[in-house]
């Protein structure tokens, strides 16, 4: 069973704001949700010409 609960993470500790649908000990998987933009690179108009080709039979029938 899957279930998802939110909360937040404060000073090393996990605060649920809601209470779990488990009564026993439960393997559980933690995502962090971060507001960091990532970091954008200048993309080159052109870098890979040359490194990739289309098959001339790329639109024929499978």
């Amino acid at each position: 069973m899957l279930a998802t609960v939110k909360g937040y993470y404060e000073k090393g500790k996990i605060i649920l704001k809601e209470k779990p649908p488990v009564q026993t000990k439960t393997e559980v998987i933690v995502t962090f949700f971060t507001e960091d933009k990532p970091i954008l690179t200048k993309r080159v108009p052109g870098a890979l010409k040359g490194k990739i080709s289309i098959p001339d039979n790329f639109n024929n029938p499978l």
